[in-house]
């Protein structure tokens, strides 16, 4: 996993969190991933450095403007490349482990052709 690779899948991680929790803690991120909290502690200080989270006095942990944005980006690949490899009959484990591959390597140009093709085969 590369570092960006890495950092997408916190920003992701975060959001999802977000939408379940009141508030995101790297404990919460901790149990969540299965990461040492030594390893999300060092994540969340790059994040930081890199403006894409804000950290409280609590440890609450939020997104920033662009922090949401990558976060975002990657979650709609994952749920949109899940969704497709489950209707292509690949099993729902394995669509899910596959789409969080996929999901940091593929250009948006490629994304977005696979989403346009996917739309146009389905109104056929």
């Amino acid at each position: 996993m590369n570092t960006n690779e890495s950092a997408e899948n916190y920003l992701e991680t975060i959001l999802m969190l977000s939408k379940r929790l009141p508030v995101v803690r790297s404990v919460d991120i901790s149990n969540e991933l299965g990461f040492k909290k030594s390893s999300v502690s060092v994540a969340m200080k790059n994040l930081r450095e890199k403006n894409h989270i804000t950290v409280s006095d609590a440890g609450f942990i939020n997104l920033t403007q662009s922090g949401r944005e990558i976060a975002e980006m990657i979650y709609e690949r994952h749920e949109f490349l899940s969704k497709w490899l489950i209707s292509l009959g690949v099993p729902a484990e394995t669509a899910t482990e596959d789409a969080c591959k996929i999901e940091h390597v593929l250009s948006k140009e490629s994304f977005q052709a696979i989403k346009d093709f996917v739309k146009k085969s389905q109104l056929d």
